[in-house]
């Protein structure tokens, strides 16, 4: 006769038969970085996130470090735009300078460079649009292979490509080798949908389409299959990580690729996600330990790795928990 509650008597017991376990090292922290100086400006849909100038970026570079936060992913924003986004691989534009900043301040963090153009472009679209306001996807490529080399001269660790455009990472992948950078990975938005969470961060990133939508290359969130055949294309394409976006609502997704490649799988735990867990803790609706279960179920579902707005508070209580 099965007794399961015999290994839940109690604290060590439940712990020692745990199956998944959440890290710290398995977090990815954003940075936001903005045109300017003295700024550490709070994101209002996105509470305890701020938009850094250059020179305050030390200031979260030692947050992380306290913590033991080891990864970060940079998001640029930009005054200047045009419609052809060249502020996004100017050679010291803003995460240009940013990636030189924190590993001027911390050598061994790991810095992942966002690859995307609508931070950059007048008409917020996520690449270069052709004469119907269609955004041509060739032509797209040619200016995310200058957006990653330039983060790659700069001395970034890892590129990450969220545009959705059709074989960039072939094209990325191409590019990079040809300039000697075969060892830079490419951890690729392989899985990225058209999806309502996505909000507070285009407040932050101050990138939302001026006109339409993205929903003509981000996934329509109808589809699950859909998501197979954009992962291995990229796989064979050379991703070296694959990541799906969002998390929490695609976890389904999320478990089906797990299954289906042996390459590390990212999720990350949009700003929609974070802005609705946040506001329920703030109002007593949920204890704050939901943040931390929310995480272990993206970990459940099979991610390696998890980029969330939650990282630093996370991996903070994780130190306080172990000191105490």
């Amino acid at each position: 006769m099965f007794r399961g509650r015999r290994l839940r008597r109690n604290q060590t017991i439940r712990s020692l038969v745990q199956e998944t376990k959440l890290s710290v090292d398995d977090l990815i922290y954003p940075i936001f970085v903005i045109e300017g100086e003295n700024i550490k400006q709070e994101i209002k849909s996105l509470p305890n996130n701020y938009q850094y100038s250059l020179d305050r970026l030390p200031e979260v570079v030692q947050e992380m470090q306290e913590v033991g936060l080891k990864a970060c992913i940079l998001f640029g924003i930009v005054d200047d735009k045009d419609e052809h986004g060249t502020k996004a691989y100017c050679g010291h534009g803003i995460v240009q300078e940013a990636i030189r900043k924190i590993k001027s301040i911390d050598p061994n963090m790991y810095v992942i460079g966002d690859v995307c153009m609508c931070e950059y472009t007048s008409h917020g679209h996520c690449g270069i649009l052709d004469e119907n306001d269609d955004v041509d996807n060739d032509k797209t490529l040619i200016a995310l292979n200058k957006i990653a080399l330039s983060y790659a001269q700069a001395g970034v660790d890892m590129i990450a490509p969220s545009d959705m455009m059709d074989m960039r990472v072939a094209s990325i992948r191409k590019y990079l080798d040809e300039y000697g950078y075969y060892n830079l990975p490419i951890m690729s938005y392989s899985i990225k949908y058209a999806s309502n969470f996505y909000g507070p961060f285009r407040e932050a990133a101050n990138s939302a389409p001026s006109f339409g939508n993205r929903k003509s290359y981000q996934m329509d969130y109808h589809n699950k299959k859909e998501a197979l055949r954009e992962m291995e294309a990229d796989v064979e394409e050379g991703a070296d990580i694959i990541m799906v976006k969002p998390a929490m609502s695609y976890l389904d997704v999320i478990n089906t690729i797990s299954t289906k490649t042996d390459l590390p799988i990212c999720a990350y735990q949009v700003s929609g996600e974070y802005n609705m867990l946040y506001e329920a803790v703030k109002n007593k609706a949920m204890n704050e330990e939901v943040i931390y279960e929310s995480l272990i179920g993206i970990k459940r579902a099979g991610a390696d790795l998890i980029i969330t707005y939650f990282a630093l508070d996370i991996a903070r209580k994780m130190k306080e928990s172990y000191e105490a």
